[in-house]
């Protein structure tokens, strides 16, 4: 295997290992603090990078349209959905909804832009959508939640199921939305930055709406906090990093598809975390999801 292809599964294994980090936060934490932590985590690293390798040269005024809507429906909403997402339905599950993503923006592609559907997409679309139901509907295949006393094992709530299909329909809105400034030319963690830095600014300023519900109540915890920051980079700093840097040199479709490999990546993790054997359908749905992707990427 080259060393593109490894380093997109490393960023399947970062956003993995950041998903579960998340998941410990459960109950510790709420979702917009941990919005604010992990934005302005995100925004220290990203724009870092792109300082150091100039990466502001290739921003233009007509651009920030573009990544601030990509902002909006990619991290303030999508963001947000997600670690609800997670605290709701999971990490494994989650994870397996995020992959969603790709057949969306496939829809959007060609309802927006005019692109067409191939054969070939359609069928990977079929894919994701019957390992998803697999993983989520076989009998108690719920969702494996860690506490104190113990291992706690429950259905998955549709409701975690509704907000991980909205956090893959923002997630597909924002990347479209970025499309025209990413194809000329933007760099990547320079649009990162900028995404991450307006949603950063949103989540602060909730701070001050006098709305008891955007407030965060929970007792602050430096282990919290560092955790939260842990997730950022994994999830933003460390995985991005490595895609982009796979992108560079690899094959696109390969990259993005073993790039999406994190609802079998997250299985062992969870095993190791929980103690319990995910269940041979939780395998099999999570198997289907990335292939249905792998259909979707490589005929790009």
């Amino acid at each position: 295997m080259l060393i593109p292809e490894l380093l997109a599964l490393g960023a399947a294994t970062c956003i993995a290992t950041s998903g579960m980090l998340i998941n410990e936060l459960q109950g510790r934490v709420g979702l917009f603090r941990l919005a604010r932590w992990q934005m302005t985590a995100a925004v220290l690293m990203t724009g870092s990078v792109s300082l150091a390798i100039g990466g502001w040269r290739s921003l233009e005024a007509w651009h920030l349209g573009y990544l601030a809507a990509s902002s909006l429906f990619g991290i303030m909403i999508a963001s947000t959905t997600y670690f609800a997402a997670i605290y709701s339905a999971g990490a494994r599950v989650t994870a397996l909804l995020f992959s969603l993503t790709s057949p969306f923006a496939l829809v959007l592609g060609y309802l927006v832009l005019g692109e067409t559907i191939s054969l070939q997409q359609a069928a990977g679309v079929a894919l994701v959508l019957t390992g998803i139901a697999l993983a989520i509907d076989s009998p108690g295949a719920g969702n494996t939640v860690a506490t104190t006393s113990g291992v706690l094992t429950r259905g998955v709530p549709l409701s975690g199921i509704v907000i991980g299909i909205v956090t893959a329909l923002g997630q597909a809105i924002g990347n479209l939305s970025a499309r025209p400034a990413m194809a000329d030319g933007v760099e990547p963690f320079t649009a990162m930055a900028v995404r991450s830095g307006l949603a950063a600014i949103f989540f602060l300023a909730l701070t001050l709406l006098p709305i008891r519900r955007l407030q965060s109540h929970e007792p602050f915890e430096w282990r919290s906090l560092r955790i939260g920051v842990a997730a950022s980079f994994f999830g933003t700093g460390l995985g991005m990093s490595l895609l982009m840097a796979a992108l560079e040199g690899g094959n696109v479709g390969i990259v993005s598809t073993l790039s999406s490999m994190t609802p079998v990546v997250i299985l062992p993790m969870l095993w190791l975390r929980t103690g319990i054997a995910p269940r041979p359908t939780a395998w099999m749905g999570a198997v289907f999801a990335v292939a249905g992707t792998g259909l979707i990427s490589l005929s790009l």
